[in-house]
């Protein structure tokens, strides 16, 4: 069954959803301030909007795909945003990565305005998108987050209600922190077997089924020993979500010292001018001459 859904938001990762979704025979409108972004959905047969307001109107759906709660709150409740345009009871679902009490309010207001809000950020990026085997972690009431998987199927082979709005954001954030420490460890797994003679390209299946395997070593290690840094997302974008992770932790009053040292090196590459970059370029943090190895 097909469904009218509008994309607010088509940068690598909206581009993809929006993407998958016109692959499934969906109705897919698009709109983004960027007119490249929404031609490359339009030549795949999705339709172009002026504005989010205008998108809105002809969905029942709305999928945001956006880089912070400011946005976000522009693109919704802003002059032309979706809000103006969406019928009563319409379901937005917040594909965004953003701080889980901006949500929260987000979902207050949009419950004001008559319409329905999900919390739903993803893991697995643009590659997993592209064959639908995303994993969500929803946030909104049972009978919304319910409605939303009408939609979020064609996108996901893994679709978990975590609670109520934010907690599909907190789950993210969670999710976060477990992924920056495995991409850092990879990558200074990765330059210690280089500096030590070890073919690491066949580390991946060498350790293939064995505790010290994941995800993140199967893909990444074979594109951080060939400099692999083509784009599936970006160090910046980690940086914004380890800051939403300790801000988290400053309020719950928790001890993340392992991810404070993680996020100053994203920081760090950022400032160096690869916040642009995949993270397969945590590798230039180990660039320089290699010591000798003491006797």
């Amino acid at each position: 069954m097909s469904s009218k859904v509008a994309l607010i938001g088509a940068g690598a990762m909206g581009g993809a959803i929006g993407a998958r979704l016109v692959e499934t025979g969906n109705h897919l409108t698009v709109f983004d301030l960027d007119g490249e972004k929404v031609a490359a959905l339009t030549a795949k047969g999705a339709s172009a909007a002026e504005s989010a307001a205008l998108a809105a109107a002809v969905s029942d759906y709305v999928i945001l795909s956006l880089n912070s709660p400011r946005i976000v709150r522009a693109a919704v409740f802003g002059p032309g945003g979706v809000a103006e345009g969406a019928k009563p009871g319409t379901l937005i679902i917040d594909m965004s990565s953003i701080d889980p009490d901006a949500t929260k309010e987000l979902a207050a207001d949009a419950q004001e305005k008559g319409l329905r809000w999900v919390d739903s950020p993803l893991s697995g990026g643009a590659p997993k998108a592209q064959i639908g085997q995303l994993t969500l972690m929803a946030g909104g009431r049972d009978e919304d987050v319910r409605d939303a998987y009408e939609v979020l199927r064609h996108v996901a082979s893994n679709y978990t209600h975590m609670g109520p709005p934010g907690a599909g954001q907190t789950t993210k954030l969670i999710n976060q922190v477990l992924c920056a420490l495995n991409f850092l460890a990879v990558a200074e797994a990765t330059q210690l077997a280089l500096d030590a003679g070890v073919d690491a390209a066949k580390i991946p299946q060498a350790l293939k089924g064995g505790r010290a395997d994941s995800a993140v070593l199967q893909e990444y290690m074979p594109r951080y020993v060939a400099k692999d840094y083509r784009r599936t997302g970006r160090i910046d974008n980690m940086v914004k979500d380890l800051n939403g992770a300790q801000d988290l932790a400053r309020r719950t009053n928790t001890a993340m010292p392992l991810t404070a040292v993680c996020a100053e090196v994203h920081r760090m590459l950022t400032a160096a001018g690869l916040g642009g970059e995949d993270q397969a370029a945590l590798m230039e943090f180990f660039k320089g001459p290699n010591k000798e190895i003491a006797e």
